[in-house]
């Protein structure tokens, strides 16, 4: 590019013990909206990750010396001056990202201020235990402490929300941070740095290291001074982290994919259900890793169901993330949409029905954003559970119905992926729905609604979707070393 064509790029630095630092390298990110290039990314690896670990290392005895309600007051001030910005984190991450301008404002950005208020607030109020033995005139305590530099691995999907669910418990219990954001979505990472100082977070606290997992990522994991990492990603790359930690034997937290079911049961209603369901097909371009992928409907109500069903999805306006009257924005990424319309093609080869979107109905673009990456929601029928489209993430706005017909039938079928992050069931039947929330192989399991969280209690998927939990006490747990004290009297 010319001189003058680079200027008007943003570029990024990382932010290594309180200060800019420029990269030697640099890596392209794109305005998925547009597919323009709008943005230069360090491309970091060893020597950065180095600095940066070193960095956090010097800065780790006076953090973890400060009381919690030192770290408690620092928090809410960075959480108060993200808030203050809101609107222009909230543009950042929409034209970074592809996300709908309203997704960002409405959940992306307040959620981040909201993790940092949570864990200021949570880390007033842990408890540790204690156990007397009169008979032998002992008793134990037992006490916790910050485990030293954290390694942070965030998504492109919900970028500063899932950093800062890491990078919030991780500095609250006194641990420093060294975080790495996926090098498609780094801008709202590294806006966040420029407040650090202002709110009082020393220098070295909270380092950023921008680039690719396979650079930056893997320094990270594999070096010996970062005791523990913290990941969300997909399952692939969580066999590569556990593989390239084990010699140091580190402390893992995955929070990886899912293939999450929703199970509607014939007296489900469906004024509430068939909204929500869109919903949590189609939020953020289906790229969430809770969103419902696999819908199983009761053969009974199977017809009406997906005639709504399909009449809401089509409501759904696909365009310019930037409107504020758009439901569905841009793909991260060209190879992502190829990705994904791939699943699509194959479930047609394999004798699927696509009742609306790809391939079916006339996607109509601004002028601005026709080399975007853009994909209407997408509802597939008569899939066969064992097509790829049914066991494999496919993570954008397609969602595959198929019907049940009894309760014991759909527990199993829902059961029969390698995923267990979260499901989704619908019904009248008080009785019923704690019978199959039990049966469920799944961290979480909304019924009658979608998305509604509590941030106290544990975050996580079983099986292939992640090791670990996330939450008040969890991530207390995870980031703090606890030792058991035993005096004799």
């Amino acid at each position: 590019p010319t001189m003058a064509h680079s200027k008007a790029l943003l570029v990024l630095e990382n932010f290594i013990g309180g200060k800019f630092v420029p990269c030697s390298s640099y890596i392209d990110s794109y305005n998925p909206s547009t597919g323009d290039v709008y943005c230069r990314v360090p491309d970091s690896g060893k020597e950065e990750v180095e600095a940066a670990v070193k960095a956090a290392k010097d800065a780790f005895p006076i953090w973890s010396s400060k009381s919690p309600l030192e770290r408690s007051q620092i928090l809410n001030k960075l959480a108060d001056l993200i808030e203050h910005d809101l609107e222009e984190f909230a543009q950042a991450e929409s034209k970074d990202q592809g996300k709908t301008i309203t997704f960002a404002r409405t959940v992306d950005i307040p959620r981040a201020v909201h993790n940092f208020r949570f864990f200021a607030s949570s880390i007033l109020h842990h408890v540790t235990e204690c156990s007397e033995m009169p008979a032998m005139g002992c008793v134990h305590y037992t006490s916790r402490a910050p485990v030293g530099v954290a390694g942070l691995i965030s998504p492109w999907n919900l970028p500063l929300y899932l950093l800062t669910w890491k990078i919030a418990p991780a500095i609250a219990c006194g641990n420093t941070v060294v975080a790495k954001p996926s090098e498609m979505t780094s801008v709202t990472a590294w806006m966040m740095c420029k407040l650090l100082e202002k709110a009082g977070v020393p220098p070295g606290v909270v380092n950023v290291v921008f680039g690719t997992g396979a650079r930056a990522g893997e320094a990270l994991v594999c070096h010996p001074d970062v005791p523990l990492i913290s990941f969300t990603g997909s399952t692939r790359t969580a066999q590569r982290i556990t593989e390239s930690s084990a010699p140091h034997c580190k402390r893992l937290s995955l929070e990886l994919g899912g293939k999450n079911p929703a199970i509607i049961f014939d007296d489900a209603d469906l004024s509430q259900c068939v909204p929500t369901t869109v919903r949590s097909s189609f939020a953020n371009q289906g790229e969430i890793c809770l969103c419902t992928s696999r819908i199983f409907v009761q053969r009974g109500i199977y017809s009406e169901f997906l005639k709504r069903f399909v009449a809401e999805a089509k409501k759904w306006k696909t365009g310019n993330p930037s409107d504020p009257t758009i439901d569905v924005g841009a793909l991260i990424s060209k190879e992502h949409l190829e990705k994904v319309r791939t699943y699509v093609k194959k479930a047609q080869a394999e004798g699927a029905r696509v009742l609306c979107g790809e391939g079916v109905d006339p996607l109509a673009l601004p002028p601005g954003n026709q080399k975007g990456y853009f994909m209407l929601p997408t509802v597939i029928a008569e899939v066969k559970d064992e097509s790829c489209c049914m066991q494999e993430e496919i993570f954008g706005p397609v969602t595959c119905v198929v019907a049940f017909d009894t309760e014991e039938e759909v527990i199993r079928r829902a059961n029969g992926v390698k995923y267990g992050l979260a499901a989704t069931v619908w019904s009248g039947n008080v009785g019923r729905v704690h019978r199959v929330a039990h049966r469920l192989q799944s961290g979480l399991v909304w019924t009658n609604c979608w998305l509604v969280r509590d941030l106290n209690l544990p975050f996580g998927g079983m099986k292939a979707s992640g090791i670990g939990r996330e939450g008040a006490k969890d991530s207390y747990e995870f980031f703090t070393e606890v030792k058991t004290i035993t005096i004799k009297h």
